[in-house]
């Protein structure tokens, strides 16, 4: 069940009029680092945070923007005492501070997160892309997924949206370090339609000497 949300949530929950304009700014400064011309959409929201919930604990989320993913998780039950925001912009990290003063907010860069030790030993529950992967060239997109899968526990799960029309890593390359994809579904009216996809582990992969 969904738990109420703090008086911080409420008062993000209605994107700032700005929000937009901010947006557009930085993707005109910097178009392969924030992948698209508007914050997205409410119908990709619910779906990419739809297997989250209140028990799923700490959340990890890449590149939240102006915490459009954000909002819905917390809608989802999470509390924002468990969510760590991960943003390079320092513009949009300094916007999610102040939005969700509970939330630990790091402006970082989310490839080089493999070393990072963010969560004890039992790790986060989930990790929420807003990371524009197709931008990047593929060593970098498997950087970032395999900096996620560092942060996440043993049954944790990464959850990612993209443009195109399949999860944007080589299928080799997800078989090499054992990963599992399944496609969740498509937010049509999204701008633009955006697929989303659940990866996790296989259950062999420390057998796999990766």
């Amino acid at each position: 069940m969904s738990q109420p949300l703090s008086p911080a949530a409420r008062a993000a929950a209605v994107p700032a009029r700005g929000d937009y304009w901010s947006f557009l700014r930085s993707w005109s400064r910097a178009p392969g680092r924030v992948g698209a011309i508007a914050p997205s959409g409410a119908a990709l929201a619910r779906l990419i945070t739809a297997q989250i919930d209140a028990d799923t604990g700490p959340v990890l989320e890449l590149g939240p923007g102006t915490g459009v993913f954000t909002r819905a998780l917390l809608e989802r039950g999470v509390a924002e005492r468990d969510l760590t925001l991960v943003e390079y912009g320092p513009e949009f990290a300094q916007m999610l501070g102040e939005r969700f003063p509970q939330a630990r907010v790091l402006c970082a860069d989310a490839r080089r997160l493999r070393r990072a030790r963010l969560f004890g030993e039992d790790g986060a529950g989930a990790v929420v892309s807003g990371l524009p992967l197709r931008n990047l060239p593929p060593r970098q997109r498997l950087a970032v997924l395999l900096g996620a899968f560092a942060q996440l526990g043993e049954d944790g799960a990464y959850y990612q949206f993209t443009y195109g029309l399949s999860f944007p890593l080589p299928r080799a390359w997800l078989e090499r370090y054992g990963f599992k994809v399944q496609r969740l579904g498509a937010a049509r009216l999204n701008l633009p339609p955006a697929s989303v996809y659940r990866v996790t582990r296989r259950r062999d992969w420390r057998l796999m000497g990766v």
